[in-house]
């Protein structure tokens, strides 16, 4: 059964994403609190997705996030915020989550995005694998560890890159040189790409670039081609 976490300090907000979730069939953990939230991911290391409030009494849902990307904790994670600008909904994609639903919000829609990402999370992440017979795709100064699902330097150093960013990078490394759109990425990896936009490809696709470029000294894994979109070299 999938396990969720709800996490928000509006009782109301928890009790209907709570009652939404359990009648999708999940197994609902509640917090409401930040601090909760972690402890909650501490005892519970099998959460399949949560969901977090960002403005959260004791600690914010951008610090439990903080935490678990710290912690390398691979749970995908929804911000759900108050918060509606085109920056903070930036900032929060920086910051590692694989989506963001701005309050007021339709039910239903949350529930949508988080049958997106499960089915991301358990059906994307094979498709490459099973394309490739081997366990590892090595792109010069970094390595994708099929198996393991990691994404590490060619000194072995492990690049912590998020759920999105990871299949992001494999959809550019399946098929080397082939120029991948923004809306490409989009239909490919978002599936219903009516909940994003290619803003948020953009962000995500900058994100994974950093990281790269940071953990292999500048090496420019993934490359632009104005105009057109991203693709990785031959």
């Amino acid at each position: 059964m999938v396990k969720v976490l709800i996490a928000d300090d509006d009782k109301a907000i928890l009790d209907l994403l709570h009652i939404y979730m359990r009648n999708e069939g999940y197994d609902c953990l509640l917090a409401n609190n930040g601090q909760e939230a972690l402890e909650t991911i501490q005892l519970h290391p099998e959460i399949d997705i949560a969901l977090l409030d960002i403005m959260m009494p004791e600690k914010s849902g951008m610090e439990v996030l903080e935490w678990m990307r710290d912690e390398n904790v691979d749970i995908p994670v929804i911000f759900i915020s108050a918060n509606q600008t085109q920056t903070d909904k930036i900032s929060g994609l920086l910051a590692g989550a694989d989506d963001y639903v701005t309050k007021p919000f339709e039910p239903l829609e949350v529930v949508a995005r988080v049958k997106s990402l499960l089915r991301r999370q358990g059906v994307n992440a094979h498709t490459l694998a099973k394309k490739n017979s081997k366990d590892t795709i090595n792109l010069g100064a970094i390595t994708i560890d099929l198996k393991a699902h990691q994404v590490m330097t060619s000194a072995g150093k492990e690049i912590k890159v998020t759920g999105l960013e990871y299949e992001i990078l494999q959809l550019l490394a399946g098929e080397r040189g082939k120029v991948w759109s923004a809306e490409d990425i989009l239909e490919n990896i978002w599936k219903d790409s009516q909940s994003s936009s290619t803003k948020t490809v953009m962000v995500h696709v900058s994100n994974l670039r950093n990281k790269i470029e940071e953990a292999t000294g500048g090496e420019k894994v993934i490359q632009t081609v104005w105009g057109v979109g991203y693709k990785i070299e031959e």
